[in-house]
């Protein structure tokens, strides 16, 4: 009788341990981009309070290569098991568009939208041109002149400015530089005439008064560029502006039960204090979708994307 009662307490333990509450270990959040970067911080600010409230810390691994391709590739084949969620970025909208890979949207589990960043026209503060007008009729008379830098080609802010340019027959120069701080350093340093990059990637320089931001390829004005008028405002709208993104995804097949979870907890995080005052201070736009919205945002993002791939010569 002893040990039946031994070998039944023994199966309801090993019972209990094969339905503990997840997560039971810490989870990694997968970033395809570099440490230090832009979204690097943005994913370690997020998780920073993690463990308030998931019950476990998350660990931030940087995965990077082929213009996020290798680490959005590193999420799509982790396994579904809950442990491993990615961040992943604006080039699951253009990689199959432009021949890159196959990958798109599709083959993840969406969690949630974080952010949308809009592009951003941007000059050396004694520039000659202090308007978007200035700008484009200064590039109409002298077409191909006005060197415009940005972080490579099919980017969102190559596509926003080459958007501007298709739409109101501007004739620009484009240069790419490998990320945002050499395209600004190039800009202050007179290496080219106007410079393409998220809006708050230049907050700093613009509080400094080292630059003037002309306009912003959105529908509304910046809450912390009150004074930047969209490009509509300044006279050149486009019909529907080009926005970088960023967000929560798991791959394929992960329960149901452990995707709950992990919604439930991102969204916590996505809502604490900490998390937002640091996106307010560096002027990230925060935009909560849940994974229905988040779908709906990304379908649309390759409608407005594929005419301007194409027009560019950079659709496959």
């Amino acid at each position: 009788m002893k040990k039946f009662l031994v070998a039944l307490a023994t199966v309801f333990t090993l019972s209990g341990a094969a339905h503990a509450a997840f997560p039971e270990k810490d989870l990694t959040l997968i970033v395809p981009w570099s440490a230090g970067g832009g979204t690097d911080t943005i994913a370690r600010a997020l998780v920073k309070n993690a463990k308030k409230y998931i019950g476990v810390n998350v660990n931030v691994v940087n995965k990077t290569g082929g213009q996020g391709v290798v680490g959005m590739g590193a999420i799509k084949l982790a396994r579904p098991d809950g442990y491993t969620v990615g961040l992943i970025t604006f080039g699951l909208s253009t990689y199959k568009l432009m021949g890159l890979s196959d990958m798109t949207f599709r083959d993840f589990e969406l969690l949630q939208l974080l952010n949308q960043s809009a592009a951003a026209l941007s000059v050396k503060a004694d520039s000659e041109w202090s308007s978007l007008e200035d700008l484009v009729q200064y590039a109409k008379a002298n077409p191909g002149k006005v060197t415009l830098g940005h972080t490579g080609a099919g980017v969102a802010w190559h596509l926003s400015a080459a958007a501007l340019g298709l739409a109101h027959g501007v004739e620009f120069n484009f240069i790419p530089f490998d990320g945002g701080a050499p395209t600004r350093s190039a800009l202050l340093g007179g290496h080219i005439d106007l410079a393409a990059t998220g809006i708050d990637e230049v907050k700093q320089l613009n509080d400094a008064e080292q630059i003037k931001i002309l306009a912003v390829n959105a529908d509304e004005r910046h809450p912390s560029f009150p004074d930047v008028p969209t490009f509509t405002e300044a006279g050149y709208g486009l019909d529907a502006p080009i926005l970088d993104w960023r967000g929560l995804a798991l791959p394929k097949n992960v329960p149901a039960d452990r995707v709950a979870v992990l919604e439930e907890g991102f969204k916590k995080m996505f809502e604490d204090p900490d998390f937002r005052q640091y996106c307010e201070e560096v002027g990230l736009m925060l935009v909560y979708e849940d994974s229905e919205g988040f779908e709906e945002f990304l379908t649309n993002m390759e409608n407005v994307l594929a005419p301007t791939l194409e027009a560019t010569g950079l659709l496959r």
